[in-house]
């Protein structure tokens, strides 16, 4: 019920926005249409609510002018909410915003995750891999992102690969340390001897449900 609620309300946003820009605007920006639409969103607002503040109603023009084709927004919309959609549309090419609305509905991300796919440029990324992939296999396009991304790490240009190690056992450490209860940090780099042999372990913890070292 909620969702067929979003979806008619994002339709409805659509053909607002598509009647302001084709009837109003008729599809112009000048200065006088930013003044227009202050004065509609006014009268708007004050008959049918916040949703038609001036912020959101520049939205629903935006949307319509983005996404021109209602016979691409309706099925989008059942699957979409208007969340997702303020989150598209200052996007800067087509093809992302359609490849993080598609991606959005096949990983059921809501607006957090949807986000962060976008900071984290999954986009840019699977496109290089894209370019880099030789195989037609449509299975496999989309598929691989650029293993080579590693900006999150704080890595200068020139790095070694214990440079490279370090950084990423320190990101999986702080990533393990949010696990939750029961797990207890040892030590990194843990050197052992076993059957006389000298090994050592990236990351040692001790779970104290469990009542064991548990090594990584």
């Amino acid at each position: 019920m909620v969702a067929q609620v979003n979806s008619t309300l994002t339709v409805l946003f659509w053909h607002i926005g598509n009647r302001i820009n084709k009837e109003i605007l008729q599809n112009k920006r000048a200065d006088y249409g930013k003044q227009i639409v202050a004065t509609l969103s006014a009268q708007l607002e004050n008959k049918y609510g916040r949703n038609f503040e001036l912020g959101n109603l520049r939205r629903m023009l935006q949307f319509a002018g983005q996404f021109p084709d209602i016979q691409i927004v309706v099925p989008l919309a059942r699957q979409l909410s208007w969340s997702h959609f303020t989150i598209l549309i200052p996007l800067k090419s087509q093809e992302a915003k359609m490849f993080y609305a598609q991606r959005a509905i096949a990983q059921a991300l809501g607006k957090r995750e949807l986000r962060k796919q976008i900071s984290l440029k999954t986009f840019e990324r699977t496109a290089i891999a894209n370019l880099q992939n030789t195989s037609k296999h449509p299975a496999i396009h989309n598929t691989f992102k650029d293993p080579y991304f590693l900006d999150f790490l704080g890595l200068q240009n020139t790095y070694l690969e214990k440079d490279l190690e370090q950084a990423m056992l320190r990101e999986l450490e702080a990533f393990i340390l949010e696990l939750g209860k029961g797990f207890a940090f040892v030590e990194r780099q843990k050197r052992m001897i076993i059957d006389g042999e000298d090994f050592h372990l990236d990351l040692l913890f001790y779970h104290r449900g469990l009542k064991r070292l548990v090594a990584i």
